[in-house]
């Protein structure tokens, strides 16, 4: 019996001094799983959101017709199709997508089902990108960072890509330098991220936000609806912008350029672009998208700014890891 033992803790000791990386590691919070949570409870929020009673009235497949307008007819048609389709049936549809949204939410939010259902968000968030939102608006020329582009939907899809769970850090000599590398590697993340924030930069500062009053209007016309402080903080951006839209379009395509291209700068700035990217998403949400209006009934989903701040997070440079000292390795064995 004694013999057994000590072969068995001799055993132990020997797999640990095999593995001392793997039990460094454990010391590590999982960034990625928390980002995969915080993904999970934003598509939990969308399918909560299209449970509300508006939904089930032709209000919603009119919001969704709104889209249409402006965009080539092979987005435009289909975007039409939908709405009658939901206008014919809208007790079945509503209750059919938004039950899709909870279950994609729960899914994410299991380990043992988060690779299903980061999957199916894909598919389901590309759709949707399609079918009701008409595709952001990219193609209509109503594209702004303020008012959603390319359309919040989209965002979801790309966090899961980027979110999507590996084995590890690609391997133990070179680990990945972000969570968002881990799935695609450094230089498709990065290329992401500089589309992503490149195209924001340039829908910043097309005609129809070059204007003196665009901006103004657009965050002016949030106002109605909503809660006494949101409002107000509406009125005081609103006032901000007045007769200042071509100075304002062009300040926040300079600042969301300085965060497209900040990942591919040293350590120490790409964090303080990230942290950028992170407060001007936020400013955005509350004071350009009014939390994406959920206060305010109506909203099918917290809109791009909360997605935005999430995805900057997933690109946070990570710190590096200690090397094991004989002091650790002692504590192994």
């Amino acid at each position: 019996m004694v013999s057994d033992s000590t072969a068995l803790a001799g055993g132990l000791r020997a797999s640990a001094r095999s593995t001392p990386d793997a039990a460094a590691r454990a010391q590590f919070p999982d960034a990625r799983r928390w980002l995969q949570l915080g993904l999970a409870a934003i598509w939990l929020l969308d399918g909560i959101l299209q449970f509300q009673s508006f939904m089930f009235t032709n209000g919603f497949s009119q919001m969704l017709a709104g889209t249409a307008p402006g965009n080539p007819a092979v987005i435009a048609d289909p975007i039409n199709w939908t709405s009658r389709l939901i206008t014919d049936h809208p007790v079945a549809t509503n209750t059919t997508f938004a039950a899709i949204q909870v279950l994609l939410g729960l899914g994410i939010g299991n380990r043992r089902t988060v690779k299903v259902a980061l999957a199916a968000s894909i598919a389901w968030a590309l759709g949707v990108w399609w079918f009701g939102e008409g595709l952001g608006g990219i193609l209509s020329g109503s594209a702004s960072p303020v008012n959603g582009a390319p359309g919040a939907v989209i965002i979801y899809a790309l966090l899961a890509v980027l979110l999507w769970p590996v084995a590890g850090d690609q391997d133990d000599a070179h680990p990945a330098p972000f969570v968002a590398a881990r799935p695609v590697g450094p230089a498709l993340a990065k290329a992401a991220w500089l589309i992503l924030w490149g195209s924001l930069a340039y829908f910043a500062v097309t005609a129809a936000n070059r204007t003196a009053q665009g901006l103004h209007d657009m965050v002016a016309g949030m106002a109605s609806g909503e809660p006494g402080w949101l409002a107000a903080v509406n009125r005081a951006a609103a006032s901000l912008l007045n007769n200042h839209g071509l100075t304002a379009s062009i300040i926040l395509a300079v600042l969301l350029a300085v965060i497209a291209v900040g990942v591919f700068l040293p350590v120490s700035l790409a964090r303080a672009t990230i942290i950028l990217a992170i407060v001007l998403a936020l400013a955005i949400w509350i004071a350009g998208q009014d939390l994406g209006t959920i206060l305010a009934g109506g909203a099918t989903d917290p809109n791009s700014g909360l997605l935005l701040a999430l995805l900057a997070a997933a690109y946070w440079p990570a710190a590096r890891r200690p090397a094991l000292t004989p002091e650790t390795q002692g504590e192994l064995e």
